[in-house]
């Protein structure tokens, strides 16, 4: 008995052209919408919370003046470079949809100016790039108190820094730490650094002195010497 051969025949795979095209197409497709969204530029960009530092100059620091790719543009680097300013204590970017960036600021407080340089509340002495004299001049030499002077006016409300014209460094043989402030107004405080805070009071204590000019004694006593009206 013999065995029969048996052929097997094997099909031949025909390559399917068009459905490799279409699918090299579709990849094409996509990645040239991934490219195109990626290149898409910065539509807005928002500054908030600069009282002191111009817009244009923050815009100038971040890096982003140009409108540059949305997705690439990154917030860290965009804080590192805006916070080169030394009048910039902090700040904050958020990335929202559109293309849109926040850039939230938190300026250095100014406690005043002092041998013709700006005091910082974080201790640092700069240049008056921007000009500022709404602030207190402080006419006194306070390098043995300086970090406590600095410390203790941090506490003082901006609004109220606003009313002082000078300050003078005015020890007396009772307080080492006493000092004068001359008011806008025309009133003299005497406050000591461990009461400062006394001050943000000031316009209650104003209100009360019914338009008279006078003397404050915040260093002790709390009382009010009226030398006459307006």
């Amino acid at each position: 008995m013999t065995k029969k051969k048996v052929k097997v025949r094997v099909k031949k795979r025909k390559l399917k052209i068009g459905r490799i095209l279409l699918c090299l197409l579709v990849f094409v497709l996509i990645g040239v919408f991934f490219y195109f969204i990626r290149k898409l530029p910065i539509k807005n960009i928002y500054i908030i919370g600069n009282n002191i530092v111009p817009e244009s100059d923050i815009l100038d620091l971040s890096g982003i003046k140009n409108y540059p790719s949305f997705i690439d543009t990154s917030s860290s680097k965009i804080i590192k470079n805006i916070k080169t300013n030394e009048y910039i204590k902090d700040v904050k970017v958020e990335k929202k949809i559109w293309g849109k960036i926040y850039i939230y600021i938190e300026e250095e407080k100014i406690l005043c100016s002092y041998n013709d340089k700006i005091l910082l509340g974080d201790s640092t002495l700069v240049d008056n790039t921007y000009n500022i004299y709404s602030y207190p001049t402080l006419i006194s030499d306070i390098t043995e108190l300086f970090d406590k002077f600095v410390n203790k006016f941090s506490k003082v409300d901006s609004k109220i820094l606003f009313q002082i014209s000078e300050i003078e460094y005015t020890p007396n043989e009772v307080d080492n730490e006493r000092f004068s402030l001359m008011m806008d107004d025309g009133n003299l405080v005497y406050i000591t650094l461990n009461k400062i805070t006394k001050i943000n009071k000031y316009n209650s204590i104003y209100s009360s002195m019914e338009g008279k000019k006078g003397i404050v004694y915040l260093d002790s006593g709390d009382y009010v010497e009226i030398k006459g009206n307006e």
